[in-house]
């Protein structure tokens, strides 16, 4: 399991549950809703961080034009900053996008020209473009509760063709709870009906869905050790 940092002034504590638990691992990063906090983030500040043992990715950064609770251009800036750590570490970058495909593209585009890195879409429930565009250099997607609810037709239809051997589940925790549980605080225990969903969109076994995706996030996450 990755415990998914929001922002580097919850480090320690994003930290501290992975220190703590064996099978559970983390990632640094600041979420485009706080990046206002991190305006002058550096690369080194993420590199440095980045080396605690059980620091698997980098992230959560991205951009979000739908709350524009953090100024655009300091999300695409403080974005920039965390693909080049990802670049330079070699861990994947752990990435947010919603309502920004043009210039998501723009950056995701222009950042894999001056060097490959390795990417996780999360959680993906932008337009079929880009996630078309984004695949074709590399991009990983997560599947979500979102996928299992009735009005995300347009969501499914992009998981239908997304790459079969880079899709990974997760929860979002503690948001998008899956139907049947819609309502409660998500947890680890319900990605189940997301793996039911998912092996229903692509036409996969119940155990091939776990087999693939299991497979999938050790190739993402490849700092973890395969059990």
């Amino acid at each position: 399991m990755v415990n998914i940092s929001d922002r580097v002034s919850n480090f320690e504590a994003v930290y501290a549950l992975a220190a703590d638990n064996a099978d559970i691992w983390a990632t640094v990063g600041t979420h485009p809703h706080e990046s206002r906090e991190n305006p002058d983030l550096t690369v080194a500040d993420l590199l440095a961080l980045a080396e605690h043992p059980k620091i698997v990715g980098i992230g959560e950064c991205g951009l979000d034009f739908h709350y524009d609770f953090s100024p655009r251009d300091v999300q695409a800036a403080v974005f920039r900053t965390h693909v080049n750590a990802a670049r330079d570490s070699g861990l994947p970058l752990v990435v947010h996008t919603r309502e920004a495909d043009d210039v998501m593209w723009d950056i995701l585009s222009e950042e894999h020209e001056r060097g490959p890195f390795t990417f996780l879409l999360h959680c993906y429930t932008s337009g079929a473009d880009l996630a078309r565009k984004a695949a074709h250099i590399g991009a990983y997607f997560s599947v979500s509760g979102i996928a299992t609810f009735k009005a995300a037709q347009d969501v499914r239809d992009i998981i239908a063709e997304m790459p079969a051997d880079r899709i990974i589940v997760e929860t979002d925790c503690p948001y998008l709870a899956p139907i049947p549980m819609r309502g409660r605080r998500n947890e680890p225990a319900y990605v189940t009906h997301v793996y039911d969903k998912l092996a229903e969109i692509r036409g996969w076994t119940r155990e091939e869905t776990i087999t693939r995706t299991t497979n999938a996030f050790y190739d993402l996450f490849d700092r973890i050790p395969r059990p």
